[in-house]
């Protein structure tokens, strides 16, 4: 199985030590987002675990403790975008620390397996077109050499992301917008050695160069590992969503990042609730088990394909 570190917060920045606890223990309890007395065990050893992808803003408490996934096949999602404290109000500085933190993390990993996110594109006053397309060329330049690839997204406005927007000035986003800043950040891109894939979008943008993505990438996966898999679509993600079937580990509600476009998040408070129950040595990402609390354990196999192929 693939094992996704997070698609609900970020674990290489804030919970790398707990992290390297349960790869070493060997197991992780997550909770069911819907019940959070329905707990899943979920084995971490490296004989059932294909691969792990790692979905971060900021690697550098993990930066000195990759020799610890010497066993296992992994790639990061780094996202690296244009806005300021507005709007990613605890993300570091983007010139100072986060694109040093991809460079060495591309130097030690290779650029194969540290893919760029520009994520999610939202339009304000502010962050307008040219100031994208900007910004966009700045980071392609300083980023070229150490990625092949980069991943492109449109803000959705769920609920929670709404409220948490709703102080700016949002404008709008339609097909108009999009495809300018589609053949804009292509052009880009391509000066500067880079593919770019979409991420979840209805939008069709072939024209442009830009196929649809598969964050959990099964042909990468195979390659960095040097193995055929037998990995299926996720049929848990929106239907616009290429990625393979994978477990993710985190849990909602638990990122500090501040970003006001986040889905994961849903309050405050309750962020603030849940990231003071934190136990690095614990088995849960926050809290303790309970005496009310059902564990099951989940059925783990490896989907390496290690037949022969003759052909």
């Amino acid at each position: 199985m693939i094992i996704s570190a997070s698609r609900r917060t970020d674990i290489p920045t804030y919970y790398s030590e707990w992290f390297f606890n349960r790869i070493k223990e060997g197991f992780v309890y997550v909770c069911n987002p819907m019940n959070i007395h329905q707990i899943s065990k979920i084995s971490l050893s490296p004989e059932v675990v294909d691969g792990i992808v790692f979905w971060t803003k900021n690697p550098v408490p993990m930066l000195d403790k990759l020799d610890r996934l010497e066993d296992y096949a992994y790639y990061f999602q780094f996202t690296v975008n244009s806005y300021a404290k507005d709007i990613e109000a605890n993300i570091p500085s983007k010139n100072d620390i986060i694109v040093p933190a991809f460079i060495e993390l591309s130097r030690k990993i290779g650029p194969e397996k540290v893919i760029w996110r520009y994520d999610p594109i939202m339009l304000t006053s502010k962050y307008s077109i040219d100031y994208h397309v900007n910004y966009f060329n700045e980071l392609a330049k300083r980023l070229s050499g150490y990625t092949h690839k980069c991943v492109i997204s449109f803000v959705d406005f769920y609920r929670n992301t709404q409220t948490h927007l709703k102080d700016l000035d949002i404008l709008p986003l339609g097909e108009n917008e999009m495809y300018e800043l589609a053949e804009r950040l292509v052009e880009i891109a391509r000066k500067n050695n880079l593919i770019v894939e979409s991420c979840a979008e209805k939008i069709n943008l072939d024209q442009f160069g830009i196929q649809h993505g598969h964050c959990i990438d099964c042909n990468l996966l195979e390659r960095i590992s040097n193995c055929k898999m037998d990995l299926s679509k996720d049929k848990n993600q929106r239907p616009e969503c290429g990625c393979m079937e994978s477990i993710d580990i985190g849990a909602y509600n638990t990122c500090k990042n501040g970003c006001k476009y986040c889905y994961a998040n849903f309050s405050q408070t309750t962020v603030n609730k849940n990231t003071g129950l934190h136990n690095p040595y614990s088995p849960l990402l926050f809290g303790e088990v309970s005496p009310e609390d059902k564990i099951t354990e989940r059925k783990m196999v490896s989907l390496k394909n290690n037949q022969l192929n003759l052909f």
